[in-house]
């Protein structure tokens, strides 16, 4: 069984469930979750957590995600990309007379906040039913708008009527209509002909495994090494390493005080797991003055072994667990 991340590069064709779907027979386990829905004909970054890993799918889904977009200018579609009904074009005479500084103008304009309403061919829920079996069966209702984030939107080629953007975004922002929403502004209607999640956090593109190299790696006894183990997702936060007693303690998902506590490592120290050192300091109370009222950190064993985050309350210095991790 396997507990942590991996980076998948999610390819055309497939659902996001596809994926799990196909990872639940590569890896021969069930307990496996994506981390944010990415439309069939859309490629790249795909963070899938397996066994205990499962617990960090809200977090990864929360973040920030980075994506290249093809816009074409000119038409506009139900599903607001290329693989729809086209319903309105527009005029030719109107699409010659529009210039690239208006079109970098009102690009421009999206990044910050803005209101977005959800498009129908969305899995979204509306009274218990998908939008998109809805519109499938003909059916349009009204949809709330939903603040989103534009962090970041540059564009990275132009050649009207396409623009080829650079976007990263918060949670829950849908790319297709964003480029419905441009086009629109500018009067001449848009939708997204293609769509390259680059980025999840820390998750980039340049090191995703396609479902084909990953069932390499499983004929080669190798899927462990590219399991990413989920502490890595925490990294910033302190480390603390506990003692023999501490660790019989977050075996049992305990709270820690300090004398189960070996000690404190800071992020800018690297973490070193040394038996004869944490000898030699066993039995040592470690002061949590350290410590922050409300900071987490990482909880390890002294061989190692991640257990889980906790947090640090009350004067007494106490660590109570948030989140355990144990497989």
């Amino acid at each position: 069984m396997y507990n942590g991340i991996i980076n998948v590069y999610k390819e055309a064709g497939f659902t996001s469930h596809d994926v799990v779907a196909k990872l639940r027979g590569i890896c021969k386990m069930k307990k496996i979750g994506h981390t944010g829905t990415l439309d069939p004909e859309a490629v790249g970054v795909l963070p899938v957590c397996f066994g205990s890993g499962t617990k960090l799918c809200d977090l990864l889904t929360d973040w920030d995600k980075e994506y290249v977009a093809m816009l074409r200018l000119g038409m506009t579609t139900d599903t607001q990309d290329m693989t729809g009904q086209v319903l309105s074009q527009c005029d030719p005479a109107q699409m010659a007379a529009l210039t690239p500084e208006q079109v970098r103008e009102t690009i421009s304009d999206f990044q910050g906040s803005y209101d977005q309403i959800p498009p129908m061919y969305s899995a979204l829920k509306v009274n218990g039913k998908k939008l998109y079996e809805l519109a499938r069966a003909g059916k349009e209702v009204e949809r709330s708008p939903r603040t989103v984030r534009i962090v970041e939107i540059a564009i990275l080629a132009m050649n009207l009527p396409i623009v080829k953007m650079r976007v990263v975004c918060s949670k829950g922002t849908y790319i297709r209509t964003l480029c419905h929403d441009i086009g629109g502004r500018l009067g001449c209607g848009g939708v997204m002909e293609s769509l390259t999640r680059s980025r999840v956090g820390i998750f980039g593109i340049e090191d995703a495994l396609t479902l084909a190299e990953l069932e390499r790696l499983r004929d080669e006894d190798k899927i462990s090494d590219v399991i990413i183990s989920p502490d890595t997702i925490f990294e910033e936060y302190p480390a603390v390493i506990v003692n023999e007693q501490g660790g019989r303690m977050v075996q049992n998902g305990n709270q820690l005080g300090a004398a189960q506590i070996a000690r404190i490592v800071r992020q800018n120290q690297p973490v070193q797991v040394c038996g004869s050192v944490l000898h030699k300091q066993q039995g040592q109370a470690v002061a949590f003055t350290d410590l922050a009222e409300g900071e987490q950190v990482r909880v390890y064993d002294g061989d190692g072994k991640f257990y889980g985050i906790y947090v640090c309350r009350g004067m007494a210095g106490v660590l109570k667990p948030v989140k355990m991790f144990l497989g």
